[in-house]
């Protein structure tokens, strides 16, 4: 079969390689999957750059998130083994985390639904409790993590403000329904946020990126607001200010979806559930910006390492259009 393997860490663009290998033999509890399609997630690029918190040894696979199909012809959400993952055209998986795909969904979209959209609902559910009436703030809100809060944010009951970098992503921004979109390249965060909350704030933020960020954001946070502090894409990490959250009284909350598969795996199906039915009403639809062959996945996940991308790109390893 053919796969994408990273044989020494870099930019996925210089160490991305596409080869002939052997298909990957499960072992106990795991099944074999043919990958449908592969979604790029920023994690991705962070493997190839042996940045990531898990180190899967050289030489491996990246793509950390699939639409598969099983032997007897069944559509299922996976996320592969690493150091196997799934930018190939075969992948194992643990058989008891498979996920039925939503009917509503086809196969690069359904590839965008598990991680991305799993970790939109805990950090704004589980961890930030957002209530309808609320307001919530999305950083990226044109990117693949940021894109999927947005609509669960609206799904919620919350005004959504999105903060974008440029005009494309802005039109982006509000076609996923973003009551409000900022461009940080021309507009004062802070001033924006503070003028629609009437001077409140942000009661929610949801926070993918770190660095400048996460610093405009403590600074237009409401009283009793969350941060929720999903990673670090700009490549700096903040360090907070615990005597700025005791005196303005608010929280900052991590999120490391991934725990849940193994301290909460009932609650991962659970939101599954949950997602399955607002994709069955169409309030959930991840945004696909691009489907690319298998020989592109190499400058894809550059593109989305690079961050001039949108919404979510999905490498399809059969060459069609699903």
């Amino acid at each position: 079969m053919q796969a994408w393997r990273v044989h020494r860490n870099g930019e996925p663009s210089e160490v991305m390689v596409l080869e002939e290998t052997d298909r990957p033999v499960p072992g106990d509890g795991q099944v074999l999957l043919q990958v449908r399609a592969a979604n790029i997630n920023f994690p991705d690029a962070l493997l190839c750059r042996g940045q990531y918190q898990v180190r899967p040894p050289l030489p491996f696979t990246p793509g950390v998130e699939i639409c598969g199909e099983t032997a007897d012809g069944r559509r299922v959400l996976a996320t592969p083994a690493l150091p196997q993952g799934g930018f190939a055209e075969y992948v194992v998986a643990d058989e008891a985390a498979l996920l039925p795909v939503p009917e509503a969904l086809d196969d690069a979209e359904a590839a965008a639904l598990h991680i991305g959209y799993q970790t939109g609902w805990f950090g704004l559910h589980r961890r930030a409790h957002l209530q309808a009436g609320e307001t919530l703030l999305v950083h990226a809100a044109a990117g693949g993590v940021g894109s999927a809060a947005v609509q669960l944010g609206k799904a919620a009951g919350a005004t959504v403000i999105g903060v974008v970098g440029g005009p494309e992503k802005a039109a982006i921004a509000r076609e996923l329904g973003c009551d409000l979109v900022i461009d940080r390249r021309s507009e004062d965060i802070v001033a924006v946020v503070k003028e629609a909350t009437g001077g409140r704030g942000a009661d929610v933020v949801y926070d993918p990126v770190g660095g400048d960020a996460y610093a405009k954001s403590v600074k237009c946070i409401a009283f009793e607001g969350r941060v929720v502090v999903v990673g670090f894409a700009s490549g700096a990490i903040p360090s907070p200010g615990l005597n700025h959250a005791l005196v303005k009284n608010y929280s900052i909350v991590g999120l490391h979806w991934g725990l849940y598969n193994t301290k909460d795996p009932l609650a991962v199906r659970a939101c599954h559930d949950e997602l399955t039915k607002l994709a069955a009403q169409g309030v959930v639809k991840p945004l696909i910006s691009e489907r690319v062959p298998m020989a592109d996945a190499a400058r894809a996940v550059q593109r989305v390492a690079d961050g001039t991308s949108t919404g979510r790109i999905v490498v399809l390893p059969s060459g069609g259009t699903r």
